[in-house]
């Protein structure tokens, strides 16, 4: 999960890393109690705001409510805006600092420069970006933080030593695969604020991190596929909300796979999905959900399922599948239904004799076809003539 910048400031702050003074806005009808100027920023889980017009600095109250109706139900990024953080500009040498777990080599990379902001990447074309891989340990990672920092000229060696140690708390005790503050302002005398800062935790951790589980009660709307997750016990993610093609699959590779194939092919898949058949239980309660979201999609032409079973058994599974799509009566479209594994024949046997007509495969190309001929059927009979 990677934290709007506002939560993860929240977060920061426990740790002893300020911020500029900011509130959370979605109207114009609460100004900032700070002095001018003041930084609009859109809430997204996106790099690169700043190039993508999601941040604009105003100097009146006229401009601030210009920008924020502009950005407001705006997309950054691909992402819609539902909010923005008002902050009191800062200003100062823009510096850099992340910690960021490989999960290749379980190594911690730490990156650092005395040139941040938005234009960060050119200066690590430029060398300017120093780097070193640290063992998953406390003080690996402190070693490796104070070693670059000494290479720094001051006061940027000054700041990055002391923000360096509180990242580092907050990167082991939050269980975080990325910490990053850009940019840092820093002041002549050493001092410091974060001007940004981007948060991504491991999602396998959230359950057992007070801080995140609170943050997921209180602000729910902001997170809603991890919310889902964490209340449906599966991954439903809305990849694009005119999708076409509705995906219920197990296996996150399996799932990405087809998003790939299905992408490839010129169509849009809605979602992507893991369902995690081994915990249905005998309930389909997992697939009526699903089902559900999928239905919620405008532009959803045709769903398809996708299971590759290795000790599920495909004949309870058929039987859970037909229960789900009794259930799901808002589901209007098509569905083709892959399968093959363990039980097979018994699966086939029970899915044809479901009311509903269903497009079944047992191999993969076969069914991607058909999804393809319900959602371009002019474009598929060109292919083939």
């Amino acid at each position: 999960m990677m934290l709007l910048e506002h939560d993860g400031k929240a977060l920061l702050a426990r740790y002893g890393i300020t911020a500029p003074a900011g509130l959370l806005v979605d109207s114009a009808d609460v100004l900032p109690p700070f002095d001018f100027p003041w930084v609009v920023k859109a809430q997204v889980p996106v790099g690169g705001r700043g190039k993508a017009g999601g941040i604009a600095v105003v100097h009146t109250v006229e401009a601030f409510k210009a920008q924020l109706g502009r950005l407001l139900g705006s997309t950054v990024g691909g992402h819609p805006v539902r909010e923005c953080r008002v902050e009191q500009g800062v200003s100062g040498s823009e510096c850099y600092i992340s910690l960021m777990l490989n999960p290749a080599t379980a190594l911690v990379a730490v990156l650092v420069s005395e040139s941040g902001g938005m234009d960060v990447e050119r200066g690590d074309e430029a060398g300017a970006m120093l780097h070193a891989d640290a063992a998953f340990d406390r003080a690996c990672v402190l070693e490796a933080i104070n070693t670059l920092a000494s290479q720094l000229g001051e006061p940027a060696g000054l700041a990055i030593r002391d923000v360096g140690k509180r990242l580092l708390d907050a990167f082991f005790s939050l269980e975080l695969v990325l910490a990053e503050i850009n940019p840092l302002f820093v002041q002549a005398d050493g001092t410091w604020v974060a001007g940004d800062a981007k948060l991504v935790s491991d999602d396998n951790a959230i359950d057992r991190q007070p801080a995140f589980l609170e943050l997921l009660q209180a602000r729910a709307d902001a997170y809603p596929d991890v919310a889902r997750k964490m209340e449906c016990g599966f991954d439903f993610v809305r990849l694009d909300p005119q999708g076409d093609v509705g995906l219920v699959t197990t296996g996150a590779g399996l799932s990405m796979q087809l998003v790939d194939e299905l992408t490839q092919r010129g169509c849009r898949p809605f979602n992507f999905c893991d369902i995690r058949t081994g915990q249905f239980r005998g309930n389909p309660a997992r697939l009526v959900q699903a089902l559900r979201w999928i239905s919620e999609g405008p532009q959803v032409k045709v769903v398809i399922m996708n299971f590759f079973a290795g000790v599920t058994d495909l004949g309870e599974l058929a039987g859970l599948i037909g229960l789900a799509l009794e259930q799901s009566p808002e589901l209007k479209v098509p569905v083709v239904i892959r399968l093959i594994g363990n039980r097979l024949d018994a699966a086939l046997e029970i899915l044809g004799s479901t009311q509903r007509p269903l497009h079944v495969e047992s191999d993969l190309e076969r069914a991607i076809t058909q999804v393809i001929d319900i959602v371009q059927p002019t474009a598929l009979a060109a292919t083939r003539s």
